[in-house]
């Protein structure tokens, strides 16, 4: 975000409310417009933040690991690359032990989808779980996805490194961000919030990837590890979702955002992991 100096918040919504909606009471529009420089204020922080996130230095170089891909191959982190110096990895609660993933991982994955086939103009995206890649990609059919890439971790040694299987054998979502550079990788960012949440929340980020936590209602937010069954959203609340990526591209992160597609299970009550 550049030094240019910026109209106050107040004055730029009080401009914007001048013309307001039919029917408007005069309490709403006195609210609305208070909400509004509070929203303004937020997306100018949002801003600052990314460049913040632009201007990390690389991280660490990774180890060695090895994956398995959709035909069975080993592969390795430099080979997700594919054509790209940038790689975004989701690791997803989805082990062998459990019989059906993460909702909110679940939740997650259905807004990347579809703006996938942008995103891999630019970078390099996959999807990595601890389940033989046959069974991620049957659940994958299942939601309708097909514009993702998973891979199977070879032992533990990625989940737990990069904070996705805790000592207790407990999974965790991780984002991660990778830049390649001639024959390594090195780690670029992560979502490191597991643990930051305050009283009464579940872990998630700020600004976090999953619509659903700021557009549903506070009662329909259940703990990561609980199946989430007929949990109530109204369609309107999802439509507008904003799936925010972050990524880096050419060796600066970037902050994507990516409207999120409003599959036919949110046009409905929303129906996580239930089997029908």
């Amino acid at each position: 975000m550049n030094k240019t100096t910026l109209t106050p918040a107040a004055e730029l919504a009080a401009k914007a409310s001048k013309k307001p909606y039919p029917n408007d009471s005069a309490e709403y529009r006195k609210a609305r417009t208070a909400l509004l420089v509070e929203e303004i204020e937020l997306r100018r922080h949002i801003q600052r933040v990314a460049a913040q996130r632009r201007a990390l230095p690389l991280g660490g170089k990774a180890p060695t690991y090895k994956f398995l891909d959709e035909d069975g191959k080993t592969v390795k982190l430099a080979d997700m690359f594919g054509k790209h110096d940038t790689l975004i990895t989701y690791f997803w609660m989805y082990g062998p032990g459990r019989e059906r993933p993460c909702p909110m991982c679940t939740s997650l994955l259905g807004s990347f989808d579809i703006p996938a086939r942008d995103l891999t103009q630019r970078v390099a995206l996959a999807v990595i779980g601890r389940s033989p890649v046959a069974r991620q990609l049957a659940f994958a059919r299942e939601r309708g996805w097909c514009n993702i890439r998973f891979y199977q971790c070879v032992g533990d040694d990625f989940a737990r490194d990069y904070r996705g299987l805790a000592d207790d054998g407990s999974e965790w979502p991780a984002l991660d961000v990778w830049k390649k550079e001639r024959k390594s990788v090195r780690h670029c960012w992560a979502g490191e919030s597991g643990g930051t949440q305050d009283p009464g929340q579940d872990p998630h980020g700020a600004p976090d990837p999953t619509p659903l936590w700021t557009f549903a209602r506070p009662d329909t937010r259940r703990a990561r590890n609980q199946v989430v069954s007929k949990a109530r959203v109204p369609e309107r609340q999802l439509g507008a979702g904003i799936a925010l990526l972050t990524s880096c591209y050419a060796g600066r992160l970037r902050t994507f955002e990516l409207r999120a597609s409003a599959h036919a299970c949110y046009k409905r009550d929303i129906d996580f992991n239930v089997r029908r």
